[in-house]
Order: structure tokens, then sequence, then C-alpha cells
């Protein structure tokens, strides 16, 4: 027997969803209501705590933090919207789906995440959703059949929501899918995918498909873009490729592919050269380019090399895209800092206990705390100079002398290393309040 149709499935869901949930009494309704008004309190909790989990159980969903950044917008998304249904007995055949939800099952499939993670994901967050409402609904101690009533209306109504979205989430995949691979820019993307993961060695084979010779120094970029025209963004991010080619005086032309709709990964070719790279000459030489960001590798040689200077960018590109920190429109692995913080970024928890305990106060988000850590940070890069500290910042030097003292007065700053410290101010650098108190 043949499956049906994408448009038949979905109708068959609506029709469903018609009939679910039926007609439920009042006693019953206003119950549900008052729970969905708990989680509508605890919403943020819950899609942060639901996100983690996904992210955490679910095989390529936290490789990118903007990718993961866009999960919990899709998770918010369809939580709020179950709270919604469940509030105002809204019947879900009435629903639109989320801009979120939908824009992530499209940037799964640019990257060639499996549909079955796409699909897994949504029947986990079914399940840790049913799982709050049946504490909800136990904490109320009401009579047995009352408790069965509520909980069936509750599970008709997520199950139904669940049931629909995959479908549509699902059918925007697929289509998306089928466009991709066609897209322009992402010729190449299969062969260079295999050489990076290892599986294919053969560097004639690769060099035959892609015309890029690997016996050479490269140079690895990851090329991003933030700005809200989505199809003006990959050919703006070619030609910016091609602006830090020129610039940098490669031996030929790069390689590049596209990973998204909003991401470009690319390599620039330096024959024998290895390069210098000093990404604040580069972010003032190139003209401006709003709303496009770069990450950038070390300059490395042949095969080992291409594969080594992209894990670094990818690195620096973990620290760049870190939410709600300073936006650099250039982060180098090489640059100060990046390196480590890149790794520390790896395990956010625990670094953020971390430079609490180093950092005490100092670790507090506030104007205060922020003057100091960027005054002693300064201090430690210029060797512990009062002198070059207030040149660099522009202040008096007995400014500078009260803040370091303030700084390293408190207990807490007192009784770690001058190293543990310094390191700590570069982490709340580059990652900000996501690591503040």
């Amino acid at each position: 027997m043949s499956s049906p149709a994408p448009g038949d499935r979905r109708a068959g869901a609506r029709r469903r969803m018609a009939r679910v949930p039926a007609m439920a009494e009042t006693e019953v309704l206003d119950i549900v209501a008052g729970i969905a008004r708990k989680l509508d309190v605890r919403q943020a909790e819950i899609t942060r705590a639901m996100s983690a989990l996904l992210a955490h159980e679910i095989d390529q969903l936290d490789e990118d933090p903007q990718l993961v950044e866009l999960l919990e917008a899709s998770v918010h998304g369809n939580v709020s919207t179950i709270v919604h249904v469940l509030a105002n007995d809204i019947p879900v055949d009435h629903l639109q789906p989320t801009t979120a939800a939908v824009e992530y099952a499209l940037r799964l499939a640019q990257r060639d995440v499996s549909s079955n993670s796409l699909v897994r994901a949504y029947h986990m967050g079914q399940d840790d959703l049913m799982k709050i409402c049946y504490d909800e609904v136990s904490s109320l101690d009401l009579p047995g059949p009352l408790t069965l009533a509520v909980l069936k209306h509750i599970s008709e109504v997520v199950y139904s929501y669940i049931d629909w979205i995959t479908l549509y989430v699902f059918d925007a995949y697929e289509q998306e899918r089928r466009r991709w691979l066609g897209a322009r820019g992402n010729v190449h993307s299969s062969t260079i995918h295999t050489l990076l993961t290892g599986t294919g060695n053969d560097g004639s084979a690769f060099e035959a498909e892609t015309q890029y010779r690997l016996d050479q120094t490269h140079v690895a970029m990851i090329l991003w873009s933030t700005g809200a025209d989505t199809e003006a963004s990959l050919n703006a991010l070619d030609h910016y490729v091609r602006d830090l080619a020129r610039h940098l005086a490669t031996d030929s032309a790069p390689i590049v592919t596209a990973i998204d709709r909003r991401t470009l990964w690319a390599w620039l070719p330096f024959g024998r050269r290895k390069p210098t790279l000093d990404t604040t000459e580069l972010a003032a030489a190139l003209p401006s380019k709003p709303g496009i960001r770069t990450a950038i590798g070390l300059p490395a040689p042949g095969i080992a090399g291409f594969r080594r200077s992209h894990e670094q960018a990818r690195a620096a590109y973990s620290v760049a895209t870190v939410p709600h920190t300073q936006v650099r429109p250039i982060v180098g692995f090489g640059d100060r800092g990046v390196a480590v913080v890149s790794l520390l970024a790896e395990n956010l928890d625990s670094t953020r206990a971390w430079v609490w305990e180093v950092l005490g106060p100092l670790a507090e988000n506030t104007d205060q705390a922020a003057t100091l850590r960027a005054t002693l940070s300064t201090y430690f890069a210029t060797g512990e100079s009062h002198l070059h500290t207030a040149q660099q910042m522009n202040l008096h030097r007995n400014t500078v002398k009260y803040r370091i003292t303030k700084a390293l007065g408190d207990p807490a700053t007192g009784t770690h290393s001058k190293l543990d410290l310094a390191l700590a101010l570069q982490v709340c650098e580059f990652l900000g309040p996501t690591v503040l108190r």
C-alpha cells in the first residue's frame, strides 16, 4: 500500500484534531485552565530545561550555538502554544505553526541533520511536558475520577498538537532538503564533509571534484549572517569571502560551501606561505559589511591542516556566537584568550561556577563590576603597570591604583593566582552575561 501524500497526512491530522479534545466538563476545563496558568508562569524555566534535555540527548542538536539558540526558540514557541490552548480551550486545528518551529526544521534540513532527530525531539518534548503536567495534577489532590478526566483532557490536547506539528515540520523539512540539495554554492558540500570527518582520505579524488589543492597551507573560515534578508545572505557571504581572499592575496580562489541559508564554510589557499593574520587589522581594512561575522582558524598545511584549521574556526565561532556577548565582526582562534575560552565554553555551568569562585563580586553583572574587570584585565595585559594601564584607558594613574586595590582587595580575588584571575577576566570578556552572576 502506498503512503499518503504530505497534504493527505496533514488533512488527516486536522480531521483527528477536530475531534480532540472531546467536549469536556466545565469543572475539568476550569482545572486545566488553572494548571495552564501555572505552566505559563514557569514557561522560561520549562523551555530552558527542555531545550537542554533535547540538545544533550539527541545527536547533532547541540553542535552549533546558533542551532541551540534556535532550538530554544522553537521549544518556547511550541510550549507557549500548548499552554495557550490548554488555558483557553482552543481547538488545535485552529492553530498555525510558530515561525521558530518551522525555521528550525528548515535549518536542520540545510545542515543534513537527520529528520529522525527532529521527530524524536518532538516526542521527547511531549514526554517531558506530560511529566510536568502529571506533577501539577498530582499536587491538586483531586478525587480519583476527576484526576483521570483532567489528565485525559491534557493528554489528548498535547498528543493532538504534537501529532499535527510533527507532520507539518517534517513535510517542511523534506521539501527544504530536496531544494537545498541543488542549492547554488552547495555543490562540494558532501565531498568536503567526507574529508572533514576522516572517512575520505583520498586527496586526489577530493582535488578532482573540487579543483582545490590540498598540498598547501589553508586558512579555514566560518562566515555567518545576522541580517534579516535570508535570501541575500549567501550571496553577501560569498562576496565577503572573495574580499577576504583578495585582501590576503591568496594563491588561488577559495573553496566555499553553504551550510545553511545564513552560514558558509570556506578555506583560503596560500601555497607554501604561512600568512600572518591580524583580525583587528582585517576588520578595519575591509569595507564594512553590516550583519556579516567571521571566525578564522590558524594557517596549517596539508589534509591535516585543512581539518585542523576548520576545527579552530569552529572553536572561535563557538565563542563568537554565545548569546548576549560583545559583537566582534572577526574573531580568530589565535586572538588572545579565544582558544582557552572556547574550551571553557563547552561546559558553561562548570565555567560559570569557577568564574564566581575566582572573581567573587567582580563576577556580578553590574556597571561597577564591569569597570573594575576592564581595569584589572588591562592591568594584567600591560605587565601590571599602573602607568601603562592609565595611558591605555585614558585615566589618571591614581584612579587606576584605586580600582586595582579595590578589585584585588576582596578575599575571593586575593586567594587566587594572577593567572586564574587573568583567565577568569578573559572568560567574562568573551562570554559576558552568560557567566556573570
